[in-house]
């Protein structure tokens, strides 16, 4: 089911939200890797003998996530009229929501002085919960674009 009437469509592509989206949703995804990465190697005892670089990461990945809730709400107020949680986004601003949730229990376990073991974990279900929800939104992205390649062909 198409997310976006012809005017929305026309809105999306003309915002700079969208280009600011697409040049920082890969920048996520590599901050991600990176920090599962270093969570792995701690975890594994493989090299990366500073539990900080955890945290680190952690800290990054929650603040582009940030980042990114901001602008898609930029976004989202520009195409669709709402900040957050329009309906044709809803799902997907769920999933954000839920993976800033987990994110930023990451740094409450911390502050209250959880053991290492315990903060690893919240790392790493704070990055699944992220590769969950990215997920959620390539798909939609796909099944979008092959939605508008099929518009183009039925009205050539």
């Amino acid at each position: 089911m198409p997310r976006y009437t012809p005017e929305q469509l026309e809105r999306r592509n003309a915002s700079v939200w969208t280009k600011v989206q697409g040049i920082l949703a890969p920048i996520q995804f590599v901050m991600f890797l990176a920090g599962l990465t270093v969570t792995w190697l701690y975890y594994s005892h493989n090299g990366i003998d500073n539990f900080a670089w955890i945290t680190f990461f952690v800290t990054l990945k929650t603040l582009m996530l940030v980042l990114i809730f901001v602008t898609g709400g930029f976004f989202e107020q520009e195409v669709f009229g709402q900040f957050a949680f329009a309906p044709e986004f809803f799902w997907e601003d769920f999933g954000s929501a839920i993976a800033m949730v987990v994110h930023l229990s990451y740094f409450v376990l911390f502050f209250i002085g959880l053991d290492e073991t315990t903060l690893i974990w919240t790392a790493l279900l704070a990055y699944l919960s992220y590769l969950v929800n990215a997920a959620q939104f390539v798909i939609r992205l796909l099944l979008e674009k092959h939605n508008e390649k099929k518009l183009k062909r039925q009205s050539a």
